[in-house]
């Protein structure tokens, strides 16, 4: 595997090309000495559960474009885990978190405009109204509801959701 930091030249606060691989997730700039770390962003996913049935998204760009998904994505710099999945949820599904309860993380390498960006998911299991409506938007090109035995996690695109839905799944069906 590549470098976290390979695409990465010049200091970022000197401008240096002097700025080169320090340790296996740093750069170092041997003109000023800033020293940048490449930690992994944060991530959500949603678990919806309605009636034995899983809100899956189907994704509407790259990467993994076409396959399934679950609802969640990246946590903005000024949010808390639990306030960027709600929010997450919001815009691809139109519908509202009531509870949200932590079940584990995993890591995960996402390709994104060419560059391999380390995160770590963080997976919920989400409950919001049930006589609410799901409504596809913002990442997901469509929303279904699956039985829970017939999901497939092969069908998910993203490496840390396929290892998700067979952990979640392995707790949920007998």
């Amino acid at each position: 595997m590549n470098h976290p930091l390979e695409n990465f030249h010049f200091c970022p606060v000197c401008g240096s090309s002097f700025f080169i691989i320090n340790n296996v997730k740093s750069r170092r700039c041997h003109n000023c000495g800033f020293t940048y770390y490449a930690n992994p962003s944060g991530a959500t996913a949603a678990f919806i559960i309605r009636d034995g049935r899983l809100l899956v998204a189907r994704r509407g760009k790259e990467p993994a474009r076409g396959t399934l998904d679950l609802p969640g994505g990246f946590i903005d710099m000024d949010e808390t885990a639990e306030e960027g999945m709600a929010r997450e949820i919001r815009e691809e599904t139109g519908l509202e978190a009531l509870r949200m309860d932590y079940l584990f993380s995993l890591p995960n390498l996402y390709e994104y405009s060419g560059m391999t960006i380390h995160t770590l998911d963080l997976f919920f299991r989400v409950e919001v109204a049930a006589d609410k409506t799901a409504q596809a938007d913002d990442d997901a090109a469509d929303l279904m509801w699956i039985p829970l035995e017939e999901l497939r996690p092969e069908e998910f695109g993203l490496g840390s959701i396929r290892r998700a839905v067979t952990r979640f799944l392995e707790r949920m069906l007998p």
